[in-house]
C-alpha cells in the first residue's frame, strides 16, 4: 500500500483496489476528452452507408441492388429452380417468402447483386423443396439465404 495525504492533511494508506479504480477513472476521462476533441475537429458528421438501392418497377414490386459489403454481411446464397422428371418446377423451400396476404414469392437474381421479387403458386411442399405451378421458369437463379432481409429492405421495414 502507498501513503497519500488526505483532504484534512493526515497521511492515509490507499488500497490497491482504490488505486486501480482511480487509474481507470483517469483513463476514462482522458479517453472521453480525446473523443470530444476528435468530434470537435471533424469537418462533417459521418455519412451513413447506403446498403441497398430500391427502385420501384411496378405492381408493388421493386428491384433491389445491394452493395457488395451488404451482400457479404447478409451472406446471400442462391440456388436454381429445377424440374423433376414429370416437368414440375421445384424451388428450394428456403427461397419462398409469404407476404401479409399469404401470397408466395421468390427473389430472382436479375444481375450481380440485383434481385426482383416474383410471384409463385406453391402446389406442394416436400421436405426442403416447394413444387410450383406458376412463377419463373426452370433454370432461374433464386435467393435461398437472406430472403427475409431482402423483403425487409424492399418494403422498408428498417425505416428508410
Amino acid at each position: 500500500m502507498n501513503a497519500f495525504i488526505s483532504h484534512d492533511g493526515t497521511k492515509t494508506r490507499m488500497s490497491r483496489l482504490a488505486r486501480v479504480a482511480i487509474s481507470g477513472m483517469v483513463v476514462a476521462v482522458t479517453f472521453g476528452m480525446a473523443i470530444a476533441d476528435g468530434v470537435a475537429d471533424s469537418p462533417a458528421p459521418p455519412v451513413p452507408e447506403t446498403h441497398a438501392t430500391v427502385k420501384p418497377i411496378g405492381f408493388g414490386v421493386s428491384r433491389i441492388t445491394l452493395q457488395p459489403r451488404a451482400a457479404s454481411r447478409l451472406d446471400i446464397k442462391t440456388g436454381l429452380i429445377s424440374e423433376d422428371q414429370s416437368g414440375r418446377r421445384i424451388v428450394p423451400y428456403s427461397s419462398v417468402i409469404y407476404d401479409l396476404d399469404g401470397d408466395a414469392w421468390v427473389y430472382t437474381v436479375t444481375a450481380p447483386l440485383t434481385f426482383v421479387r416474383e410471384a409463385i403458386v406453391v402446389e406442394q411442399i416436400t421436405k426442403d423443396f416447394a413444387y410450383i405451378s406458376e412463377g419463373p421458369p426452370a433454370g432461374t437463379q433464386v435467393v435461398t439465404v437472406g430472403v427475409p432481409e431482402l423483403y425487409g429492405t424492399e418494403v422498408g421495414v428498417n425505416g428508410e
